[in-house]
């Protein structure tokens, strides 16, 4: 499959797996628009890319529609009605433990954004009916697909430790083991979710036939969500976040999510001024604005009921000034992190009528939770790990709160007139490789497939260490590791780091796509 795709008229999809773009260019060729075709999207790569995302997670999407407006959709679900401080410490817990059904404490919202992605879709003219959206999801759910080399290597990776875990064994293993090479992996209650919202209505997920199924496998094994926390779940439209550079308007998603460390890493290395692409000045630099951004973060980012401050502040020019004066240029700055943990998938589209699409879908950890809802064939988020049970943390778990999610989407429309959707996987590297594509791109004006596939890095806390780390792609030239290392920065070697993509449309009408080749997608287009 193409990981690059440009010229076209029509439209533009990108995807971390190929079933995912194969279904949105298809509904792009049928006349359908970006929201649709992203519809039909992440049901298909919830079937595909189980470890990733799936109907048991959140979403959260940017949309700039025709006119110019861009909107936020919020699909975060809330902490179940009997998840309390007083359940899990009387059950002998001091963290929320990340697996299990106790880790699957939050409403799953992601069908949710489903919905208001498609009231948004008809407001522009959308028609294609549910059963057509959901069709390939269904196909692929009945009928088999033999797991790409993500999903192969994480069902193998974490077997030992979920094969225990309510549904799991039964659902991704074979008599106890990974499935061997070539086995087509087939999900038969998925495939029956999935047609009966197909013709009763993704409402159904939440107040239907599907809500008596959901709630009654969490009642069974001992999950905090109720069908009651089921019905009463609804996503919501919010003004994104936004930031002028130098450049244009970078936009991303508000609490509970990240999107105001994004900004801020973008804000602060605008004010660097550095001139040149792919040195120590450049991966420094980030590095330093991310490490303020994400402090900012941890003492801000909670539930949006909760916030300790207004957001607005730490995006005012005295703010973001005083912060990038601190930065030092040479030396790197002390630095302690969480590990921040994270597998997603971000996709992206584009049509001609100007609607430009960002989302992002996720279970959290790999699986989520673990659990598999034999019912309905829902893999369950864990997103609620990221709840504290000290009554004094900022982010204390408390029935009906939103989670701090590592989830974020961003856009940009730029001054000379191009709109890009953009995003990536990774947890808490997502703002890191956000910033990493943007400046690429937009700042050094590398081409887009360049920008996507050069080495990246993200700092975060490696096993087994206490301290925070500069993790990069070993990829990366040798002499810059030399210098930040010189510097102060505690560096380690990685692989591959996050799975990227994006979508441009240009000023002319014509549309560009490009994908990570880290994942197993690409870009297509019409």
């Amino acid at each position: 499959m193409d990981l690059h795709t440009a010229g076209h008229r029509r439209g533009a999809v990108c995807a971390p797996h190929g079933a995912a773009v194969e279904v949105g260019r298809a509904v792009l060729a049928d006349g359908g628009n970006a929201l649709e075709a992203m519809v039909a999207m992440a049901a298909t790569i919830a079937v595909v890319y189980p470890h990733m995302n799936h109907l048991g997670g959140d979403g959260f999407w940017l949309v700039r529609e025709p006119s110019g407006k861009i909107r936020a959709l919020m699909a975060a679900g809330a902490a179940g009605a009997n998840a309390t401080l007083e359940r899990y410490r009387d059950e002998g817990h001091d963290t929320i433990p990340s697996r299990g059904p106790l880790a699957a404490l939050t409403v799953p919202a992601a069908v949710a954004g489903w919905m208001l992605a498609l009231e948004a879709a008809k407001a522009q003219g959308g028609r294609m009916p549910l059963a057509d959206l959901l069709a390939a999801a269904v196909r692929h759910a009945q009928d088999g697909f033999e797991p790409s080399r993500h999903l192969a290597a994480n069902i193998a990776h974490t077997a030992g430790e979920l094969k225990s875990i309510p549904g799991f064994a039964d659902t991704f293993l074979i008599d106890g083991k990974p499935p061997p090479p070539k086995t087509r992996l087939r999900f038969p209650a998925l495939a029956a979710t999935l047609d009966q919202l197909a013709h009763a209505g993704l409402d159904d997920f939440y107040r239907g036939d599907v809500a008596r199924e959901i709630a009654a496998d969490l009642d069974r094994i001992g999950s905090p969500v109720t069908r009651a926390n089921l019905e009463r779940c609804r996503a919501s439209v919010a003004e994104p976040l936004s930031l002028v550079l130098a450049a244009g308007t970078a936009y991303n998603t508000p609490p509970p999510t990240p999107g105001l460390a994004a900004l801020i890493i973008l804000a602060l290395y605008d004010r660097l001024a550095v001139r040149e692409a792919e040195g120590f000045d450049h991966i420094h630099g980030l590095v330093e604005a991310t490490k303020r951004a994400l402090r900012v973060r941890d003492r801000v980012i909670t539930d949006p009921a909760r916030l300790p401050h207004p957001i607005d502040r730490y995006l005012a020019a005295a703010f973001l000034d005083v912060e990038a004066a601190a930065i030092d240029r040479r030396k790197a700055s002390a630095w302690s992190a969480q590990a921040g943990e994270g597998d997603t998938i971000w996709m992206g589209a584009a049509d001609a009528s100007g609607l430009v699409v960002s989302y992002i879908q996720s279970l959290y950890w790999e699986f989520g939770s673990g659990v598999v809802l034999p019912k309905t064939g829902l893999v369950m988020q864990n997103r609620g790990t990221s709840f504290s049970l000290d009554p004094r943390a900022l982010n204390v778990l408390a029935p009906g709160r939103l989670p701090l999610h590592t989830l974020s989407a961003a856009l940009a429309v730029l001054r000379d007139g191009r709109v890009m959707a953009y995003g990536t996987m990774g947890g808490d590297a997502q703002p890191q490789i956000q910033s990493a594509l943007f400046t690429r791109h937009v700042l050094y004006r590398q081409p887009l497939e360049t920008a996507i596939e050069r080495p990246r890095w993200y700092i975060g806390r490696t096993w087994g260490s206490n301290t925070g780390s500069l993790v990069v792609e070993d990829r990366l030239d040798g002499n810059v590791i030399d210098r930040l290392v010189s510097a102060g920065h505690d560096v380690s070697l990685a692989q591959a780091i996050g799975h990227a993509g994006a979508v441009v449309l240009h000023p002319d009408g014509t549309l560009e796509a490009a994908h990570d080749s880290r994942a197993d997608g690409g870009a297509a287009g019409v």
